[in-house]
């Protein structure tokens, strides 16, 4: 039995009799992470991070995220809600955050950033940690699964926030800021264990930001610049002021009150989300603005990979609720702009129509810019007598796991006329993603 097998039999149990365990979403070396929802804050959808409750580290842990919780910055995930908890008998801790479904570190395995894309990443990613370091906290694992992407809005992972033991413990933080920097733009991480050694950067970048990359990476923490410093030679225009602290905790189960002004912790409080890092809506509007947000674009048409994560021109990935409409009675795509595909061999001829309820998947117009060429998913699904749709499976999964998802989520929302034969009947549904829109059709009946 692989882990994944092992985690998802965890799904449909329910935390603290609050929180379900909706979906396995990923795991890491010390926790593991589902999507659930949080009917107190009427989100539909969050994540929850489950770690092991160390007797040594619980209250402290417990304590950052109390802290965390109180925090509220356009680009910092919210923290919703954290305790302790029981399942399978084993005593754990957990945090609920907001839902994100990407993050940087599902584009750097396909592609590196821009020069531009950096530039324009950096200005939110400054103004929040500016706003931990002031208070003398710090975000403590700077790296690419904790650069996430919630409705339009670049944030970073809060569940990592602890106070600052030294000013040794901001300019850690600078130093992996740089080394995620280096990384996006070259695809490979310094080792910081030792003397950092700069990859070979991209030709296309200002000396400017070169040279304070380097000094970010430099072993001496006295020589890397403070974050305002590194604001300022990045950008010179005056740095936004910092959102007030609330005066109204967000609630925290089973959490103690931190003590002033916050917690000490070791310097690894609480382990990043995995690469399918999780995180959902933004936080009230205060605070400074979102400057124009960094684009992350998809690879080119050759690598045949669309990325999970996109950040175009301030317009990311909304929700995944899928748009429900009924149809009229021929089957034929949402978008006349895409050309219909080739006939499957393994269909029957078009039948005079069968659907009566088509579902689409939602994709923002973000999401659709930066597709290069088009995406096709195919899902074959098995329909009722009643035409209910009561399995699919992935025939063909296209260049994105993101997008073949949506598809098969969508598929099951597909509704056909109703039958008289008594057996039951498979279809053949394709989705087709582009630049153009999304479109559904029903290709044909699989033959038998």
């Amino acid at each position: 039995m692989t882990e994944t097998e092992i985690w998802t039999k965890w799904e449909s149990q329910v935390v603290n009799g609050i929180f379900p365990l909706r979906r396995f979403l990923g795991r890491s070396n010390h926790s593991v992470v589902f999507l659930t929802e949080c009917r107190a804050q009427n989100l539909a959808n969050a994540a929850i991070k489950i770690i092991p409750a160390d007797p040594a580290r619980a209250e402290a842990q417990l304590s950052c995220w109390q802290l965390a919780a109180s925090l509220s910055h356009p680009h910092l995930i919210r923290i919703l809600d954290a305790g302790r908890c029981k399942l399978g008998g084993h005593p754990f801790l957990f945090v609920v955050t907001e839902y994100s479904e990407q993050n940087l570190a599902q584009i750097l395995p396909h592609r590196a950033l821009t020069v531009e894309e950096v530039r324009e990443m950096l200005p939110p990613v400054l103004d929040a940690l500016a706003f931990l370091h002031r208070q003398n906290l710090v975000q403590g694992q700077l790296k690419p699964p904790n650069f996430l992407v919630v409705n339009d809005r670049l944030k970073l992972a809060s569940d990592t926030i602890r106070a600052a033991n030294e000013a040794a413990d901001l300019a850690a933080d600078v130093r992996a800021l740089g080394a995620t920097i280096v990384e996006a733009l070259t695809q490979t991480r310094p080792a910081l264990e030792s003397q950092a050694v700069v990859p070979s950067l991209p030709a296309g970048l200002s000396p400017e930001l070169a040279d304070a990359l380097r000094q970010c990476l430099s072993p001496d923490a006295g020589k890397r610049p403070t974050v305002s410093e590194l604001r300022k030679r990045i950008d010179p225009a005056p740095e936004a002021a910092a959102p007030p602290v609330p005066t109204t905790q967000v609630p925290v189960s089973e959490v103690p009150a931190p003590e002033a002004p916050a917690p000490a912790v070791s310097a690894r409080p609480a382990t990043p989300l995995p690469a399918a890092s999780h995180s959902l809506l933004p936080p009230a509007a205060s605070g400074p603005a979102s400057r124009s947000p960094a684009r992350w674009l998809v690879p080119a048409a050759s690598v045949g990979l669309v990325l999970l994560a996109v950040w175009v021109g301030g317009r990311v990935l909304r929700s995944n609720t899928s748009s429900v409409r009924p149809i009229a009675a021929p089957i034929a795509s949402q978008q006349t702009t895409v050309p219909p595909p080739a006939p499957s061999p393994i269909t029957a001829p078009p039948m005079a129509s069968p659907v009566t309820h088509e579902e689409i998947p939602a994709v923002s117009r973000g999401t659709r810019d930066s597709i290069r060429g088009q995406i096709k998913v195919a899902v074959r699904v098995t329909v009722d007598r009643a035409g209910n749709v009561v399995a699919e499976n992935l025939e063909v999964h296209g260049s994105s796991p993101y997008f073949a998802r949506l598809a098969s989520d969508a598929a099951k929302k597909w509704k056909f006329a109703p039958a008289d034969d008594p057996s039951s009947r498979e279809w053949l549904l394709q989705f087709e993603f582009s630049r153009s829109g999304v479109s559904g059709h029903a290709l044909g009946r699989v033959r038998e």
